[in-house]
């Protein structure tokens, strides 16, 4: 096929979007011409559906701790002792539906109760918070208002490569909406920290405070990320910025879109680790790639699969694996229902098998209880462990129990340190094998208590008195 001069090109990706969509054609520029054409056009197609996101919260606080005596409340009345304080929170957002539904980042929204969105035109509406997703660092809005609204074009974030021309737009520092252009630094990065699916698009486009949950568009103005987070020790850019992949926000949507209010994720019933240089030498491979299948869950779908422990996955549907993190972001994006094609390596030979996407069991039930007794775990709140509790709260190393999932703010669990995710291993020397065996045992006064708790892997044994 005969390559089109550069300037000839982006006249065509300025002047025809679609009719250049489907080239694939990426050049270094080769005059002082295509380095001056401008971005107007993709920013008129795309900045209509990104809007701004006004969150806030507003509780009563101890105005005086002398307001806290029954004394000082006989005298002054028991509204004195408080007042009125506001939390509030500044982010973006992008409209992915003509009815209003607009996603944003869960950390913009985190324990908000009001939320308003201002429109491009500067236009104003209240918007209710329709689902919540803490894993991908995700949350999707409905604004209360006559439709249809601007929609933006989602793309495929994983046809993205590095150095492709971005830009984010959003509104940092509450300043008013602006954009930002740089290209893409890098993808696939993990260990961010905002979210459990950690694989982000890095990006050289200026996003600072504010930015958060707004729009990160290629050349076809297609949004292929959600700005999330930067890398800064000052609070601005130093221009490492990170989104997340539209891939993985598409399943958010659709969630939504079906009206729940969690998103559902099919299910491997195994355990994965990285492989290193020394596995990848022991196995016979070229060097470290893939995730090692480390255990297997009986009877879920790894093991219906034929899968093995020792066995390496190397690819999900044709997609490359090179680690943990880029398994759990493949497998994860895939709706649920109909199976998977793995590609994996056992004994040096590749294999394929179909895995079956189906969403992790609740067997045993979570029989969640709020404990009242007077124990140490007295405002915390218990579930049994499953599949989906495994899933759901990322707990690693343990398939059975009890798990802390909640603490009540000032409860006598808090004052004892015991934290969300906590596994509740004995009591007073008692193994804890459900949440109703821990609320009878716990119900029951004692002269001392001994814990046993696997915290993130870490089993420690503490004694408290009663």
């Amino acid at each position: 096929m005969r390559l089109l001069p550069l300037p000839l090109m982006l006249a065509l990706c300025l002047a025809a979007p679609s009719a250049f969509a489907d080239m694939t054609l990426r050049q270094v520029p080769t005059s002082q011409g295509a380095e001056m054409l401008s971005f107007a056009p993709v920013v008129k197609k795309a900045l209509p559906a990104v809007v701004n996101v006004f969150a806030s919260r507003t509780e009563n606080v101890p105005n005086n701790p002398f307001f806290n005596d029954p004394i000082f409340r006989k005298f002054f009345g028991p509204g004195m002792g408080t007042r009125a304080r506001t939390e509030q929170s500044l982010g973006s957002g992008v409209i992915v539906d003509p009815s209003g539904l607009v996603v944003t980042n869960f950390h913009v929204i985190a324990g908000m109760t009001q939320v308003k969105v201002a429109l491009a035109d500067k236009r104003e509406y209240p918007a209710e918070i329709v689902l919540r997703d803490k894993r991908t660092d995700l949350a999707v809005l409905k604004i209360k208002g006559p439709g249809p609204f601007p929609t933006a074009t989602l793309g495929e974030s994983d046809n993205l490569q590095v150095g492709d021309i971005v830009l984010a737009i959003g509104d940092p520092f509450g300043v008013g909406q602006t954009v930002t252009q740089g290209i893409v630094s890098a993808l696939a990065r993990t260990q961010v920290g905002v979210s459990h699916y950690g694989f982000f698009i890095q990006t050289d486009a200026a996003i600072n405070p504010g930015n958060s949950g707004g729009a990160l568009v290629d050349m076809h103005a297609h949004v292929v990320g959600i700005n999330s987070a930067i890398y800064t020790q000052t609070g601005s850019s130093v221009g490492i910025g990170f989104a997340i992949p539209i891939d993985t926000v598409k399943a958010v949507i659709a969630a939504a879109r079906n009206g729940g209010h969690e998103v559902r994720r099919p299910w491997l019933g195994a355990t994965l680790q990285d492989v290193t240089q020394d596995i990848a030498d022991s196995l016979g491979m070229t060097r470290p790639e893939g995730a090692l299948v480390a255990s297997l869950y009986a009877g879920g779908p790894a093991a219906r699969a034929g899968l093995r422990r020792g066995d390496v996955i190397t690819a999900i549907d044709g997609k490359n694996v090179d680690d943990v993190e880029s398994f759990g972001y493949h497998f994860g994006i895939q709706p649920l229902g109909g199976t998977a094609r793995l590609t994996y390596l056992r004994d040096g030979k590749s294999a394929t098998a179909q895995i079956s996407l189906s969403g992790a069991p609740e067997i045993p039930a979570r029989d969640m209880r709020a404990l009242t007794g007077p124990s140490p775990f007295r405002g915390a709140s218990v579930e049994n462990i499953s599949p989906a509790v495994i899933e759901d709260m990322t707990l690693q190393g343990v398939t059975k129990g009890v798990v802390v999932s909640s603490i009540a703010p000032g409860s006598i669990a808090q004052q004892y340190n015991v934290r969300k995710g906590d596994v509740i291993m004995a009591v007073n020397g008692v193994p804890i094998a459900d949440t109703a065996g821990l609320a009878k045992l716990t119900s029951v006064a004692h002269h001392y208590w001994k814990l046993t708790i696997d915290r993130a892997g870490q089993v420690f044994t503490s004694i408290v008195g009663g």
